[in-house]
């Protein structure tokens, strides 16, 4: 996968802010994530279209993980909280769950995104969440790799 370096969204998460967000939303984000958000924060890929199950998607930008989105009028929109906080229930599946068990990781093209899955698994598949077909705890989502690696590789 190629990224266009300027679009990086500065400053880079620190490894305690990346603890912190594991730790607010009870999850463990897979270590080539965590090293991929270190190095590339909330990037837009060159290599942007993603094939699978016979469709194809348009990968606009990364998320990026921020100390203090609101205050960042240009990019804090695409903060992994921000977009956690604008779609909260419309990504899990149990009214009970504390913490968060589908976590956005990608703008898709119209709205969607990829996400990292942990419903059946602490090893999170990657899949594409459809806005209009999700509601209120019920997530509608589409498996498109086992791992990030896998879905890194499939970028084209």
């Amino acid at each position: 996968m190629k990224i266009d370096e300027v679009s990086i969204i500065l400053p880079k998460p620190s490894n305690e802010r990346i603890e912190w967000f594991e730790k607010t939303y009870r999850i463990e984000l897979p270590m080539e994530y965590k090293e991929f958000l270190r190095n590339f924060n909330g990037s837009k890929p060159i290599t942007n279209i993603l094939k699978s199950n016979g469709r194809e998607y348009v990968v606009e930008r990364f998320l990026c993980l921020l100390d203090k989105p609101k205050e960042n009028e240009t990019y804090g929109w695409y903060d992994l909280t921000s977009v956690l906080t604008q779609l909260d229930c419309r990504l899990i599946d149990d009214e009970d769950l504390i913490g968060m068990n589908v976590i956005p990781i990608a703008t898709l093209f119209a709205g969607d995104f990829i996400c990292l899955d942990y419903r059946k698994n602490v090893n999170p598949c990657v899949v594409v969440w459809n806005h209009e077909d999700s509601g209120d705890f019920e997530p509608f989502t589409e498996k498109v790799a086992d791992n990030i690696n896998q879905f890194f590789n499939m970028l084209s």
